[in-house]
């Protein structure tokens, strides 16, 4: 049966984002967009590493050469752990200097799927782009304030977005040459239970999502049905991963932003690293073909 959530990580990240497991490594790695910090913890009880970004940086991903791609504020960097050093691969909308990169995911052809989003939380500026082959192409989805995701089916034929703070999942079908379709509604979050953040998919097609103010995470059958909730002890939940040798331990990220000094009485374990075990495993990650 799946596990109650536990804090495995104290670290009382503002914005815990983007965790991803990395099976060369057997580590997770994840970030603190707004400290500007990348992390990498080892479950095996390795001290947390972490390295310093020169921008708020959304996410990490592994690369077909060893190293990390970073969506950094600006664009998409290589990141080299071993001398922490960041190397641009593509600038992203350089015309606008209010946005910030927020989320992603690689299909299993190792194209990078990611989203930007206002940084003020305030315009629909956010959009949806793909990288492939040293190229950012738009995705052709409709504007967003703030993007979360994307999430691809096991089969990647199915693009999962998130429109945060309008509460929509939305499903697009993708082709085999990468072009997105058009978005239909998949599941709808009223805000008054939280605010849909990153997505992910299980090995069953599964989507999970973490609630933002909501003290959960969910999971929702390929039709859209919800089929089963976490509850978590603190409010903002962020995003899940699927890990450990059989893909079955759980990983989530959460935060302390916006939150009083009332509330963090309340939830004094509010921006660690928080596991938990599945019935059902996840999906191992595809590298990103540079």
């Amino acid at each position: 049966m799946t596990t109650a959530p536990i804090s495995i990580c104290a670290l009382g990240a503002s914005l815990g984002e983007g965790p991803v497991w990395v099976a060369r490594d057997r580590a997770l790695w994840f970030v603190d967009i707004k400290q500007k910090r990348i992390h990498r913890f080892d479950p095996q009880g390795r001290p947390l590493e972490s390295w310093n970004a020169p921008a708020q940086v959304g996410w990490v991903l592994p690369a077909d050469d060893g190293s990390m791609v970073a969506g950094l504020q600006g664009g998409l960097h290589r990141f080299d752990p071993a001398g922490g050093g960041f190397t641009l691969l593509a600038e992203v909308e350089a015309d606008r200097p209010g946005n910030r990169l927020n989320d992603a995911v690689t299909d299993p052809a190792g194209r990078i799927w990611f989203g930007t989003m206002d940084d003020a939380e305030k315009q629909p500026s956010g959009a949806y782009y793909r990288f492939e082959k040293g190229r950012v192409e738009h995705a052709g989805h409709p504007p967003l304030c703030i993007t979360n995701g994307p999430a691809i089916s096991p089969d990647g034929r199915i693009l999962y977005t998130v429109d945060t703070l309008g509460g929509r999942i939305f499903a697009s079908d993708l082709s085999e040459d990468g072009s997105a379709g058009t978005p239909r509604l998949f599941a709808h979050i009223p805000a008054a239970e939280g605010h849909p953040d990153g997505p992910t998919v299980d090995s069953e097609g599964c989507l999970w999502v973490g609630l933002f103010a909501g003290w959960q995470a969910r999971r929702y059958a390929p039709t859209g049905e919800l089929i089963e909730t976490i509850r978590f002890p603190v409010a903002n939940v962020t995003k899940l991963a699927f890990g450990g040798e059989d893909l079955r331990t759980v990983f989530a990220t959460t935060a302390r932003i916006n939150l009083a000094p009332e509330d963090l009485e309340r939830q004094p374990e509010a921006g660690n690293l928080f596991t938990f075990r599945a019935d059902v495993p996840g999906l191992p990650v595809t590298p990103v073909a540079l």
